[in-house]
């Protein structure tokens, strides 16, 4: 997609010049600063993520402790 913006003519003097080093079209350079911006604005993906997601299994009152000696006493069984 094809966009007009307006950038102080300093800018323009170091995408000129960054470009040149980088061998890189000031098309490519600003599409490049946009997926950067973009990426460090996403939504980070924290604990929230994940909390609750066991809330519906039998093993979700048991504790952590007491779900990883269930699980163990599995590899005594085998």
């Amino acid at each position: 997609m094809r966009t007009i913006i307006d950038l102080p003519d300093a800018q323009i003097v170091a995408l000129r010049e960054l470009g040149e080093r980088e061998q890189a079209s000031r098309a490519e350079l600003i599409r490049r600063a946009v997926a950067a911006y973009v990426d460090a604005h996403q939504p980070a993906i924290g604990d929230d993520a994940a909390f609750g997601l066991w809330r519906d299994r039998p093993q979700a009152n048991t504790g952590g402790l007491a779900y990883q000696r269930e699980m163990r006493a599995e590899w005594d069984e085998r």
